[in-house]
């Protein structure tokens, strides 16, 4: 008998009883999908614990189980569709809105428009899902070859897997198994179909959506709200990314791989430049005299920002750029979450009623003091910059907060031009297993953390989840009333930000909370060839977390 503490329980399990089997044993609220040993490791059900581990069941509360029951759902899912619709039909899971997932179906491997669903082929997809669902069929974890592994992908007509698996070097691949279907899927998988009941589908734009439970919440669903503008950006994107062929990351590993690094770095930038270009005229046929910059973190505000104003002045305008940071209120000032941590998301960090002073005072034509503030003291200064606004002058407004109508109550809508920025990953690791945008930001961010500010890969890990947690409630529902949203996201940026994350990852220990992360984004980063940051443009977007960029 093995001695082991579950949930805080002290129990006794025999030596192959497996965590399936204690899950049943213990009487939670939520049907569990994973279980965590020592604060350090994520393990699947069918795993058995070892003498003595301090082990936590994991239902979709937990960030990681969540991602397990999406991930597992669109398993059923596929299954489904290839039931319905023939093994030769494309499944794409295009991106995430709003926590669901949106998805695509095309005839074949060489279809680049998607098919044109019926409520009733739509209908026909639910209802066997629900079958393989109440079945509770096993999803089963095999270890195969690495060739055996390509074979049968190849087999499955999964060709973006073969080409994605192609790239791995290890000699043995695990693949997943519903009935007789196999298919790759990169995280932790859950043991069955039955624990994952609650969900819905919806038609939507050009496919359809997943929906999922809430997380906080699983007896409800995801909230589901407009983002029309946001999905039209997505579509775009995508729709770039299958011309350029590179849709997939087995698909930009076969360009680097081909010599084509710099036309693909080039190409990328020169979209970046060609969009920044449209916006800035944009902004001179509307006669617009602010222009409001928002976004999450590390959406790459501060390099937009002083792209669109070079783009403003080839146009003739004035522009100066104000970041909303330069008004955060000193640091004693800084209101606290419900942990008793600062909360810098907030628009109460900000000192709003100054802010709006001075640009009223601005946009009078009076002569200014700008602030600007010393992150090092945590205290606002004013150092001698004087500010006068002429007739061709434009302010150029960026922060967490600028679409936030606190901050602009006194400057008419004729005189705003809103832009919502973020990186609106357009690049999946294969048709299956998408990459979250959040993921993109964090390794952003941690990667600029360490560069800028001193700060080591575990502390930025710590402040991730008040991070988002302040975006989804401070940033993200202005989105869609911008008057532009720019996709910063860049196809081959994970190629360069892994030589500078890795490392930083791989220095936290395993006694660390955040270990368990820094391993899932360590896997991650894996599936990506590097490529020299010396490439890279100074003028690129990407410059402003790994240095080296003209603005500051």
């Amino acid at each position: 008998m093995k001695n082991i503490r579950v949930n805080g329980i002290e129990m006794q399990v025999g030596e192959s009883t497996t965590f399936a089997q204690i899950a049943q044993e213990i009487e939670v609220p939520h049907p569990i999908l994973l279980a965590e040993a020592n604060n350090n490791k994520i393990y699947e059900m069918h795993r058995v614990p070892q003498n003595g581990d301090e082990i936590k069941l994991l239902d979709i509360r937990d960030f990681h189980a969540y991602m397990c029951y999406q991930r597992s759902l669109s398993f059923v899912m596929i299954y489904a569709v290839r039931q319905v619709l023939g093994e030769d039909v494309r499944v794409v899971v295009e991106h995430s809105i709003n926590k669901n997932y949106y998805c695509e179906i095309f005839e074949d491997n060489m279809s680049m428009t998607p098919m044109a669903l019926t409520a009733e082929m739509l209908a026909q997809i639910e209802a066997k899902m629900r079958e393989i669902v109440a079945a509770d069929m096993p999803i089963t974890k095999n270890l195969f070859r690495a060739d055996e592994a390509i074979e049968i992908v190849r087999k499955m007509k999964l060709f973006d897997k073969e080409k994605l698996l192609s790239y791995r070097i290890y000699s043995m691949i695990h693949l997943y198994s519903l009935g007789d279907f196999y298919d790759y899927f990169y995280g932790p998988m859950a043991i069955s179909t039955g624990v994952l009941a609650k969900f819905d589908l919806e038609t939507a734009y050009d496919g359809f959506m997943i929906i999922f439970p809430d997380r906080k919440r699983p007896e409800i669903f995801s909230e589901k709200r407009n983002v029309n503008k946001l999905a039209q950006v997505f579509k775009e994107s995508n729709r770039w990314a299958r011309i350029l062929e590179i849709d997939t990351v087995g698909a930009l590993n076969d360009k680097i791989c081909a010599g084509q690094t710099g036309e693909l770095i080039r190409v990328n930038e020169a979209l970046h430049e060609k969009s920044v270009a449209n916006i800035a005229d944009q902004v001179l046929a509307l006669k617009k005299s602010v222009v409001l910059i928002a976004g999450p973190t590390s959406s790459g505000k501060t390099t937009f920002s002083h792209r669109l104003a070079v783009h403003l002045q080839v146009n003739g305008l004035k522009p100066h750029v104000i970041g909303l940071d330069d008004y955060y209120v000193n640091r004693d000032q800084t209101p606290r979450d419900e942990d008793g941590n600062p909360d810098f998301e907030s628009i109460r960090a900000i000192d709003t009623a100054q802010f709006n002073k001075d640009l009223e005072a601005l946009l009078a034509g009076e002569t200014v003091q700008m602030p600007k503030f010393n992150f090092l003291t945590g205290q606002r200064e004013y150092k001698g910059h004087f500010l006068r606004m002429s007739a061709d002058d434009v302010l150029v407004i960026e922060g967490l907060h600028g679409l936030n109508p606190e901050l602009s109550s006194k400057v008419s809508d004729d005189a705003k031009f809103k832009v919502f920025i973020s990186a609106l990953t357009q690049l999946n690791l294969d048709d299956h297993n998408r990459i979250p945008a959040s993921d993109t930001r964090k390794i952003r961010r941690l990667v600029r953390d360490n560069h800028s500010r001193g700060f080591d890969a575990k502390r930025t890990l710590e402040m991730w989840p008040s991070v988002v947690k302040g975006e989804r409630v401070n940033i993200f529902p202005f989105q869609e009333q911008a008057d532009v949203i720019f996709n910063s996201a860049l196809l081959y940026e994970m190629c360069i930000l892994k030589v500078f994350a890795t490392p930083q990852l791989y220095a936290i220990p395993k006694s660390d909370p955040t270990y368990i992360e820094a391993t899932r984004l360590l896997k991650f980063l894996d599936w990506f060839i590097a490529i020299p940051e010396k490439e890279v443009p100074i003028t690129s977007l990407l410059r402003e977390f790994i240095g080296g960029g003209v603005f500051k």
